[in-house]
């Protein structure tokens, strides 16, 4: 039996055999002229190849129903595929291209699909610019079958697997979800990335920060993985293994015996009353929070609808995600809620979350994480918002809804978004659609400057969140996915309860509602913080609030009080003993 060790991200013990997922291979497209004599081998090789895709998508789509809604929009991806590469119109084109510039035939169908794809997006039509991805997407399968790459699947991982990998994206994290894989060992990814958090989110035992784990581990090895102790047992004997099966059995005992806090408030010793909400991704996750007694929906993350629609991984062609699709979404959270409040976050795409739809640019830049996202994102595609408004104001029909705008940093930004809220209501009022009026629209405190000016915010906004993982590591200057800097990414960290008590004092005498919905708002240690700072609702992973319910219960908040001042005056004496 071998043992590694890694940085504890997701707690929880799971035992299965492992899967690894291999690195992606960066196709390499070179370019150069070939002889005369050359034409026919390269133009048999993209003939082969491009038949021997057809031969793969046809099989895909004999095993799609034709009436389970589930398969329709992938059956209509492919059936355009195979429509594509059977154009003899595009094929004469690109051989006639071929045969003029005597370009490797590599070369020569990159260049010629992604000029066709380039005409598509410049016609000005939605349905062309749609088909533009497709082009692309489908050659590139052309371009890997005569290369020798074959992109690996994420939809072939067997049920009950222990997935390595050097990363997962977000996208792949919530179609493994579906897999009920038994747990996660990376050596990527910090313990607020957002790949970890959906891996809490889902109840799945995660470890990272293990060094070339995906090189020492074996396809088909039984392993264990420790979540809470970040262990990787790999090949351990039978003795091993019934002991951490009685550890799995103690834990579902324990988990049985917090039930009896499902259907109570939150209150602590003394009788304080406290609101836990559910942090989701997935419309499904609601049923989980409900299923978890929280008091509502503290943050849906909406820009995982997008990663999770179709089922489809990042290599699938990229769709538009429609007005109705999304209010199909929200309308479904909301009636699961109920009376309870459901506050819906816009589209915090961009930085480390790219999105792959038609409508949202993929841009390279040098510093992601400070660029073009969330906020910024939306007001500079406004047609993306004002869809995922309207969607939300009819949705908001059937519930208790909140809109909340993410990665604010000025006042000008909130004043932007209300004035495109009323274009949306002008607009549905236009057309004689029904939708909610008086939805509350609050915002994300989750940057210095937010919480800096988080009074003057409070004179434009009817609630806040604080979003504690991109506030902690935008305050700190530390990358929440890096496991080489996650020992200087610190929430307890002076300067972020700082910004969080400027901020808890604004709301207070703003008199708005103030949450915290960062991954702060789950972990033991930060709720007797936060609870001692005088905040009372907390938004966290579903699974997570029936041990909240019992850590409060224990507690009166005169102790919670005393604890908080303890740490913070800690640090501070800390800070001024480096002063001296």
């Amino acid at each position: 039996m071998e043992v590694f060790l890694g940085i504890p991200a997701a707690d929880g013990i799971g035992i299965g055999t492992a899967f690894v997922i291999p690195d992606k291979v960066k196709r390499a497209i070179p370019q150069h002229h070939i002889n005369i004599d050359q034409i026919n081998k390269g133009w048999t090789r993209f003939e082969a190849a491009s038949q021997t895709v057809i031969l793969n998508l046809n099989e895909k789509l004999d095993s799609l129903s034709k009436t389970n809604p589930k398969d329709l929009a992938q059956r209509e991806i492919f059936e355009t595929y195979v429509l594509m590469l059977e154009d003899p119109v595009f094929n004469k084109e690109v051989k006639d291209f071929y045969e003029k510039e005597l370009f490797n035939i590599e070369y020569t169908i990159q260049f010629k699909a992604q000029e066709y794809a380039t005409k598509l997006q410049q016609a000005g039509n939605y349905y062309l610019s749609e088909r533009a991805k497709d082009i692309t997407d489908v050659f590139d399968l052309v371009l890997d079958e005569m290369l020798d790459i074959h992109p690996f699947d994420i939809n072939s991982v067997p049920d009950g697997s222990v997935i390595f990998a050097t990363s997962l994206s977000s996208a792949d994290t919530i179609i493994l979800s579906k897999r009920k894989i038994a747990a996660l060992g990376l050596e990527e990814g910090g313990v607020s990335s957002h790949v970890v958090i959906l891996a809490r989110n889902y109840g799945i035992p995660t470890v990272t920060g293990l060094t070339e784990i995906s090189k020492k581990v074996r396809t088909g090895e039984t392993v264990i993985v420790d979540g809470k102790n970040a262990e990787i047992l790999i090949s351990p004997d039978r003795e091993t293994i019934e002991e951490y099966k009685t550890k799995i059995r103690d834990e579902y005992k324990r988990r049985q015996t917090l039930k009896s806090f499902l259907n109570k408030p939150a209150v602590t010793k003394d009788g304080t009353l406290f609101k836990l909400y559910a942090n989701i991704g997935t419309p499904e996750e609601a049923e989980i929070a409900a299923s978890e007694g929280a008091d509502g929906i503290g943050l849906f993350r909406t820009e995982f609808l997008y990663m999770a629609q179709n089922g489809a991984s990042f290599n699938a062609a990229a769709r538009s995600f429609s007005e109705q699709t999304q209010f199909e979404a929200y309308k479904y959270v909301l009636e699961i809620m109920g009376e309870k409040p459901v506050t819906i976050r816009t589209l915090d795409a961009g930085g480390d979350k790219l999105i792959n739809s038609v409508d949202i640019p993929l841009l390279d830049e040098k510093n992601p994480l400070m660029g073009l996202r969330a906020v910024r994102l939306s007001l500079a595609s406004p047609n993306v918002l004002k869809t995922q408004l309207k969607a939300l104001y009819r949705a908001g029909l059937y519930g208790n809804l909140r809109i909340m705008f993410p990665l604010i940093t000025s006042v000008d930004q909130v004043l932007k978004c209300l004035e495109i809220i009323k274009e949306v209501k002008d607009e549905l009022k236009y057309s004689g659609i029904p939708f909610k009026e008086d939805v509350p629209v609050g915002i994300m405190i989750e940057t210095a400057a937010a919480a800096v000016i988080s009074d003057c915010l409070a004179k434009v906004s009817d609630f806040f969140s604080l979003g504690t993982n991109d506030l902690t590591q935008y305050t700190l200057g530390v990358d929440r996915e890096n496991q080489h800097v996650a020992s200087l990414y610190n929430e307890f960290n002076l300067a972020v309860l700082r910004l969080i008590q400027t901020t808890a004092h604004a709301a207070s005498e703003a008199n708005i509602p103030l949450s915290v919905c960062g991954e702060m708002a789950g972990r033991q240690d930060s709720i007797i913080v936060l609870g001692g700072m005088g905040i009372r609702d907390l938004s966290m992973s579903p699974k997570l609030i029936c041990d909240t319910k019992e850590l409060l219960s224990r507690f009166t908040i005169q102790e919670l009080e005393a604890i908080s001042s303890k740490h913070i005056n800690d640090m501070w004496e800390l800070q001024k003993t480096f002063r001296k």
